[in-house]
């Protein structure tokens, strides 16, 4: 009898234990494959009460299938430059996870076309010349409210092919990607033009689906932390080789096209110049 009780303790125990292992643990589905973006992700959640466990969704989305998804609650958290209209929506952690890096866009030309990139002198030159974008992308708007010609695909790798053939005459790509981007669709006549430095506010952020709003408040509570102590520049400037980077870009020599982003939220944090790199200070913008 007092095997049998002692027994049952023990089994109550071990099942408190697990309901309580349990309430502090999460599985989180996400489409963000390896990346700095998924360390970021990691190191933030490691700093929470909860232990989060991270599945990737491998299936290839468009935003607007990951907004859709984020809403039906079969995603728990994305990354994407944002828009006001994304905001409306899911919920954004308002840490900019390049420090503006995706806004400051170099191109991909035309090899034949460099010269006449490099003649550029003001906006008005470079008018003349037409964007191409992934009609989803919010970058997409903000080239149209600049006034800038502009021509969309819905497929990302479609562009490739278009700008060879004279569709349109400039892809404009963050910097910290443009070079492993135009490796992955290479193309003898397509090259990273050397003049021009387009540059817009328009950070990205982390969102969370409307379901995880405890999620949210736990990856900016360690997005902050990573702030406060210095890991987070830290490994900003060691995953994506910062440093290599401003001295292949050579940001100082080019040509700068500020545009504005019209949608930009008011709540953008602008003003917190710690989340910023110090590329939106540079002068000799072209006007």
């Amino acid at each position: 009898m007092l095997q049998s009780r002692i027994k049952i303790f023990i089994l109550y125990l071990l099942s408190t234990f697990c309901f309580i292992a349990n309430a502090n643990s999460e599985t989180l589905t996400t489409t963000i494959p390896q990346s700095w973006q998924l360390n970021l992700l990691k190191e933030a959640l490691s700093r929470s009460d909860t232990s989060y466990d991270i599945s990737l969704l491998k299936s290839e989305m468009n935003q607007k299938r990951k907004v859709e998804e984020a809403l039906a609650g079969s995603i728990d958290i994305f990354w994407s430059m944002t828009s006001q209209q994304l905001e409306e929506v899911v919920i954004p952690v308002r840490i900019p996870i390049f420090k503006g890096l995706l806004g400051n866009r170099l191109l991909i030309i035309r090899s034949e076309d460099q010269q006449q990139f490099s003649n550029v002198k003001d906006k008005q030159d470079f008018i003349r010349f037409s964007a191409g974008q992934n009609r989803y992308w919010p970058d997409a708007r903000i080239i149209e409210e600049n006034g800038l010609p502009l021509i969309t695909s819905y497929k990302y790798k479609n562009l490739y092919p278009m700008l060879e053939g004279g569709r349109f005459d400039y892809l404009a790509l963050g910097a910290q990607e443009i070079w492993d981007e135009l490796g992955k669709n290479p193309d003898p006549s397509l090259k990273v033009d050397t003049a021009i430095l387009l540059q817009y506010r328009s950070p990205a952020y982390f969102f969370i689906s409307p379901e995880k709003p405890g999620l949210a408040k736990d990856l900016s509570r360690g997005l902050e932390s990573m702030l406060a102590d210095g890991s987070f520049d830290e490994m900003f400037n060691d995953q994506l080789n910062i440093d290599e980077l401003y001295r292949k870009a050579q940001f100082t020599k080019r040509k700068i096209i500020r545009l504005q982003t019209p949608q930009l939220s008011s709540l953008t944090p602008i003003g917190r110049d710690e989340l910023w790199l110090d590329l939106f200070n540079m002068e000799g913008d072209v006007r």
